[in-house]
């Protein structure tokens, strides 16, 4: 099954950053991590919007996703992290539904760890594997082991903290008409910054470029988002967030919440 652009999008981001960001709701990851023996749980929600029209047929694309994320600190530099997204992908052409699908998408398993502190900078790397438990028949996954691997940098400045991620991922695929309609190696370049406009309360940017996983496509897909993170309590955070396409390529719009819990 051909997988449509807003679910190789998604996709794309899941096999790259997995389910779980280092503040939600940005995509940028950051280089914190729990510490040894801690933990942290985040619940995760978006819904995404796309339309376009090509060739006289006007194709507009919904996808929603929840994903749950879970991390463990094995050292206080080192953490464990598994993120299980659930995903509904619809497509209408001309207001017929060309598809509607929904499950599981591929889970991923990742390590951080950040091997540099000094003086507000610090850096990290972030290996990943992506394991096929998506059905991909629905466009739900790739049907194969996918890895790829980020490397972080975080620099504070009080109040302000900035981010940068340069990414790789390598995609397999089990059909034949995705092998030769999908780019299996794709780079993403992201930067973001939070202000810490009060005590319990963060304005968050951020944007990104990737490679286009379309090898018919010659435009990557880009974004711009703005959010808040607002604690609750030191360990209870909630967030919202607003990403935009810049490119025509990335879904028109996307609306983010969340809730992570640390303990």
């Amino acid at each position: 099954m051909m997988i449509s652009n807003l679910a190789k999008a998604i996709l794309v981001m899941v096999c790259l950053s997995g389910t779980a960001f280092g503040a939600h709701p940005l995509i940028t990851d950051d280089t914190g991590t729990n510490g040894k023996g801690k933990f942290q749980v985040e619940l995760t929600g978006e819904y995404a919007y796309d339309k376009e029209k090509t060739d006289g047929i006007t194709v507009k694309e919904k996808g929603y996703e929840a994903g749950l994320a879970v991390s463990a600190g094995l050292l206080d530099t080192l953490d464990i992290i598994c993120g299980i997204p659930y995903q509904w992908n619809r497509t209408e052409e001309d207001g017929a539904i060309a598809s509607d699908e929904d499950g599981v998408s591929d889970i991923e398993l990742e390590l951080k760890w950040r091997f540099f502190e000094q003086n507000g900078l610090s850096f990290a790397l972030k290996p990943g594997l992506a394991f096929p438990s998506g059905d991909e028949e629905k466009g739900l996954g790739t049907g194969r082991v996918c890895y790829g691997a980020t490397f972080i940098a975080t620099k504070e400045i009080d109040p302000f903290t900035f981010y940068m991620n340069l990414g790789y991922t390598h995609n397999e695929y089990k059909f034949e008409e995705d092998k030769d309609s999908n780019e299996k190696n794709i780079w993403h370049i992201s930067f973001a910054g939070t202000y810490q406009v009060l005590d319990k309360l963060q304005v968050v940017a951020n944007i990104g470029i990737e490679r286009n996983p379309d090898k018919e496509s010659g435009t990557d897909p880009s974004f711009a988002l703005i959010g808040m993170i607002y604690s609750i309590t030191p360990d209870l955070d909630v967030d919202l967030g607003f990403k935009a396409g810049l490119s025509d390529t990335e879904a028109d719009t996307t609306l983010m919440t969340g809730l992570t819990m640390r303990f």
